[in-house]
């Protein structure tokens, strides 16, 4: 006995036990004493555990399998977990917890090293990408996203400026003579901070001074005054990343919501900026296809495609790192709770489950995809054969799907295209 309670001792370190509610912890422990669990069963059991409790599912206690040999028990044990993660999630009788109700964070100034312009930190030849560069305006986000990856590469509680940015993105030597498509939402959101130390005056004057560049801002908030009370360059495309009320409500903490979002996008719209929207991630759940529709339909409705740049879709994927982020938490959260299957090194939904998220969405648009002012319309991270069969057709390589891309913008823009 005292060598198993060595063995489990050692264990448990570097897990998530100690972050279970006690009685789950003695649950474990007495279950481990009796049927004398390996360490690599025991640390899948207190991840169980743990991603129970965030999902606010049945506990361990009340699915934990009554039999009295261990190898029995842990497949037993594993069969009932995945069957709960792989049915379709459902928010109707889910509760949060721990989230914050405001925003609280440090504001940070420093003269960084580098300029923090790069191609998009997502791009891989395992998957169909534009090509995007990203230009890190701000480091990290004070809004909350359950799935964000951000996370875990920033202090999620200090908002970092680069006190020399004006002055290196001046600096910035470019070819006249190409077109460039530069987003500034991947490393933090692109308007939730307004004009804080000069970053939109910085990235306005940039854009005039560059009409060749395309400049992206990409964000979840309605903080559009800065864009209201000053004239916006021509080659400055505002996209928002919408949702639905039930996953933004639920996983999107502290962001805009939709009405708020959509609302933020027309008054743009009205002002000759043009727009676009990001589906990204789509989650599956009950009813998720039918509250996505009205979300599609409603923009047909309030948008004409001419105002429109561009609408893409995605869905959630994860590297080890952010599941481990987001089990350290002490909140909810259903985004975990899917079929984890091998996307490109990562995982994800499985093949079936995006082609009907995305056909959907795609087939739900055919409005703005004919004519001389269509929208382009491009899935993100996904693998190429994903287009096929959602879009019904694809790119061969990275560079055309840039190459389409970057036409299109231009042409909504009313802008030359500069190979």
């Amino acid at each position: 006995m005292n060598e198993y309670i060595n063995k489990f001792q050692n264990a448990i370190n570097n897990t998530f036990f100690l972050k279970l509610p006690q009685e789950e912890q003695e649950f474990i422990k007495e279950k481990s004493f009796e049927l004398k669990f390996s360490h690599q069963e025991l640390k899948q059991i207190i991840d169980i555990a743990r991603d129970l409790g965030m999902w606010d599912e049945k506990r361990i206690t009340e699915i934990f399998p009554d039999h009295t040999q261990r190898k029995v028990v842990f497949t037993r044990l594993r069969e009932a977990y995945e069957a709960i993660r792989n049915r379709p999630n459902s928010y109707e009788n889910f509760t949060l917890k721990n989230i914050p109700q405001e925003q609280k964070f440090t504001f940070k100034v420093a003269d960084k090293k580098g300029f923090g312009l790069g191609l998009c930190p997502v791009a891989s030849e395992k998957t169909r990408c534009c090509n995007l560069m990203t230009l890190d305006a701000v480091e990290s986000c004070g809004f909350d996203c359950s799935y964000c990856s951000i996370q875990s590469f920033y202090n999620q509680n200090t908002i970092t400026f680069d006190s020399s940015f004006k002055d290196k993105l001046l600096n910035l030597e470019l070819d006249k003579n190409k077109t460039y498509h530069i987003g500034t939402g991947q490393a933090s959101d692109s308007l939730m901070f307004g004009n804080r130390e000069g970053v939109l005056d910085a990235l306005f004057e940039f854009a005039f001074k560059n009409p060749n560049v395309i400049l992206e801002f990409k964000t979840k908030s309605d903080n559009i005054k800065h864009f209201l009370e000053n004239d916006v360059p021509k080659n400055i495309l505002c996209t928002w990343s919408l949702n639905t009320k039930t996953i933004i409500e639920n996983e999107e903490h502290l962001t805009a919501s939709l009405d708020k979002r959509i609302g933020a996008a027309r008054k743009l719209a009205d002002k000759g900026v043009k727009v676009g929207f990001h589906f990204h991630p789509i989650v599956e759940y009950n009813g998720y296809i039918e509250e996505y529709q009205s979300v599609y339909q409603r923009l047909i409705k309030e948008f004409l495609p001419s105002e429109v740049a561009l609408v893409s879709f995605g869905t959630l994927t994860f590297i080890k790192p952010v599941v481990k982020q987001l089990r350290e938490r002490e909140f909810r959260s259903k985004i975990t709770q899917i079929q984890h299957v091998d996307a490109s090194g990562k995982t994800s939904y499985p093949d079936e489950t995006k082609v009907e998220m995305f056909k959907s969405a795609y087939e739900s648009f055919k409005e703005w995809q004919q004519g001389k002012e269509k929208v382009f319309f491009y899935l993100c991270m996904e693998e190429h054969q994903m287009w096929g069969k959602t879009f019904g057709y694809q790119y061969a390589t990275n560079n055309d799907f840039e190459q389409a891309m970057l036409s299109s913008y231009c042409n909504t823009l009313e802008q030359d295209y500069l190979l």
